[in-house]
C-alpha cells in the first residue's frame, strides 16, 4: 500500500504545536505527546509545507501513524471517486416538502433508496414502505441494505448538501481504514426574521461539531457525529450488522462507536457541508433535545465508562470544589470549634482553594517539561487543563446535577455559579438574555432527559463523574482559549517515531 493511496496533502491539527526542532508534538485529541526521529521531524516539516509525500515504507509508517493519532488530518483531493459508487438514502416520516428539497439538491446520485417509516401520507417516490413507523434504525437498515454500491449516504429529509459535499467526502476514503466520513452540519442561512429557535441553533447546533477536522472517537474532541449525514462503507457496516434497532435515540452515537471499536476510522470532515433545518416550534425543539437526553442511560449499558457527565481528575474536583464551599458563608453554628476558627480566615480558605489548584497545574507541566516541552508551554497545558475542568464541572451541574442540587444553600449556589460560562457566552457573542433563555432550556429539557432515561434503564451511570482521569490536558469542546487548548486528562506521551532518513 503506497502512502499516495493514505493522503495527497496533510494539514496539522490545529490544537498540535512543535518543540525541540520539530522532534516533539504536543496536541490532538486525547492530548498526547509524540517524540519523532530527526528524521521523522524533517519529513513531517516538508509535508505540512505542502511537499510531496513518499511512498517509502518509513514515510508510510509515520504518515499512518500521525493520521491514525489525529495529529494531522487529509486534505481531500476530489475527483477520485464518483458519485455513481454511493447510494443515497433517506429515511423520511411525514415531511414532503423537506424531502422534495433534499431530492432537488441531490442529483448527483444515481441510486437512492428512500424509505417512508410510516408516514400518514405514503410518500409516492418510496423505495420502501413501512406500514407503521418503526424508527430511524430500522429506516436506515432497511435503505442501505437495499444497496449494491461501495458506499452508503445517510441523509436524513430535513437536511439540504451544500454543492460540492459528496466528492470532498469521497476523497478520504482513499485510506482504506477509514469507514465513514461524516460532514459539517450547520444551520440554513438566516432570514430578515428566524424564529428564536432558528437564531439559537445557528450559533449552538448540537449536530455542529465545529470548523476543525477530527479523528472522531469516544472520549475526545469530537467524540460522535450526527447520522443526519453521514456516508459510510457498506462492508463496514454490514460486519457490525448495521444500526441497533432496540435504540429509538443515539443510535447515530451507537454505530460510530461500534465502528472505532472494530478498528476502523471515522472522520469528521468540515469541508464537505451541509445544512440541517431546525425544528419549527420551541415544543418540538425542547422535546427533540429531551429525546437526545433519554438516549444517554442506553448508551451508557452498551458503552460501560463513556458516558460520565464529566471526567476531571480528583485534584481538580477537589480544587474547585474547594472554591465553591469557601465562596460560601461560614456556618459556625454547625462546625466544631477549630472548623469555625478555619472558616473564619481568609489564609486558611484561601489555601484551601490555592493548594489544589497549584498542584492541578503543576503536576502536568512537571510531566511535560521533562519531556522536552519548555516551561511556559507546559505551564499553559496544565493551567488551561485545570480551568477547562471547572468548565466540565459546571457542564455537569447545568446537564446533569441540578435537580437534586436545589435542594440546599449551597447547591443553589453552585447552580448559579455554573451559569456564568453561559452568560459569558452571551456576553461575548452579544446574543441577548433571549438567547441566554434558550441555552438555559437546551441544557434542562437534554438533563430531564438524562435522568428519566437512567430510571427507565436503571442506571446512573450518565449521572456520575469520572475522578479516576489523572492531572493533565487534552483538548475539548469546553476548553478555554489559551496558547495550547486543554481540558482535563492526562496527555499521553508515545514511544520516538523512526522514518527513513
Amino acid at each position: 500500500m503506497t502512502v499516495g493511496v493514505l493522503a495527497r496533502r496533510i494539514v496539522l491539527d490545529r490544537s498540535v504545536h512543535r518543540f525541540d526542532r520539530g522532534r516533539v508534538l504536543l496536541g490532538g485529541s486525547p492530548m498526547r505527546l509524540v517524540r519523532l526521529s530527526a528524521a521523522g521531524a524533517r519529513l513531517l516539516a516538508g509535508w505540512v509545507d505542502g511537499g510531496p509525500i513518499g511512498a517509502d515504507e518509513g514515510s508510510a509508517r509515520l504518515l499512518r501513524r500521525l493520521l491514525d493519532s489525529g495529529l494531522v488530518h487529509p486534505v481531500a483531493a476530489p475527483g477520485s471517486r464518483s458519485p455513481d459508487e454511493v447510494t443515497l438514502v433517506v429515511p423520511v416520516k411525514d415531511n414532503p416538502a423537506g424531502l422534495g428539497r433534499l431530492l432537488a439538491a441531490t442529483t448527483e446520485f444515481a441510486h437512492r433508496v428512500i424509505v417512508d417509516d410510516g408516514s400518514a401520507d405514503a410518500v409516492p417516490t418510496a423505495t420502501i414502505r413501512h406500514p407503521r413507523p418503526l424508527g430511524p434504525a430500522a429506516a436506515r437498515n432497511a435503505g442501505w441494505r437495499r444497496a449494491t454500491t461501495e458506499f452508503v449516504a445517510f441523509v436524513d429529509s430535513d437536511v439540504v448538501p451544500r454543492p460540492g459535499w459528496l466528492d470532498s467526502a469521497l476523497a478520504l476514503f482513499d485510506d482504506p481504514r477509514v469507514a465513514a466520513v461524516a460532514p459539517r452540519v450547520t444551520s440554513p442561512p438566516g432570514t430578515a426574521a428566524p424564529t428564536r429557535v432558528a437564531a439559537y441553533e445557528a450559533s449552538h447546533s448540537s449536530l455542529d461539531m465545529g470548523a476543525d477536522p477530527a479523528v472522531v472517537r469516544p472520549l475526545s474532541r469530537v467524540g460522535y457525529v450526527p447520522t443526519a449525514a453521514l456516508i459510510v462503507r457498506r462492508a463496514a457496516l454490514a460486519e457490525l450488522g448495521g444500526f441497533d434497532e432496540r435504540l429509538r435515540f443515539g443510535e447515530d452515537v451507537d454505530v460510530v462507536w461500534r465502528l472505532t471499536d472494530a478498528g476502523h476510522l471515522v472522520r469528521y470532515h468540515p469541508a464537505a457541508v451541509v445544512t440541517h433545518r431546525p425544528r419549527a416550534t420551541l415544543g418540538s425543539w425542547l422535546r427533540q433535545r429531551y429525546d437526545y437526553g433519554t438516549s444517554a442511560a442506553p448508551l451508557a449499558r452498551r458503552h460501560p465508562g463513556r458516558l460520565a457527565c464529566a471526567r476531571v481528575s480528583a485534584w481538580h474536583a477537589l480544587s474547585w470544589g474547594a472554591l465553591v464551599v469557601a465562596l460560601g458563608p461560614a456556618r459556625p453554628d454547625r462546625a466544631a470549634r477549630g472548623l469555625r476558627r478555619a472558616a473564619r480566615s481568609p489564609v486558611l480558605r484561601g489555601s484551601a482553594v490555592v493548594v489544589p489548584a497549584l498542584v492541578a497545574t503543576a503536576l502536568p507541566a512537571r510531566r511535560l517539561r521533562g519531556r522536552g516541552v519548555p516551561t511556559a508551554a507546559a505551564l499553559a497545558v496544565g493551567a488551561g487543563g485545570h480551568l477547562a475542568a471547572g468548565l466540565a464541572l459546571a457542564d455537569a451541574v447545568r446537564r446533569t446535577w441540578w435537580p437534586v442540587l436545589m435542594g440546599t444553600r449551597l447547591g443553589r449556589r453552585l447552580v448559579l455559579l455554573s451559569l456564568l460560562p453561559c452568560l459569558g457566552e452571551a456576553l461575548r457573542g452579544r446574543r441577548g438574555a433571549a438567547w441566554f433563555a434558550m441555552r438555559l432550556a437546551d441544557q434542562a429539557a437534554y438533563s430531564l432527559g438524562v435522568w428519566v432515561g437512567c430510571l427507565r434503564a436503571r442506571t446512573a451511570a450518565p449521572l456520575l463523574p469520572d475522578l479516576r482521569v489523572r492531572t493533565g490536558a487534552r483538548p475539548g469542546r469546553a476548553a478555554p482559549s489559551t496558547p495550547l487548548r486543554a481540558s482535563a486528562s492526562r496527555p499521553r506521551v508515545d514511544r520516538p517515531a523512526q522514518a527513513a532518513s
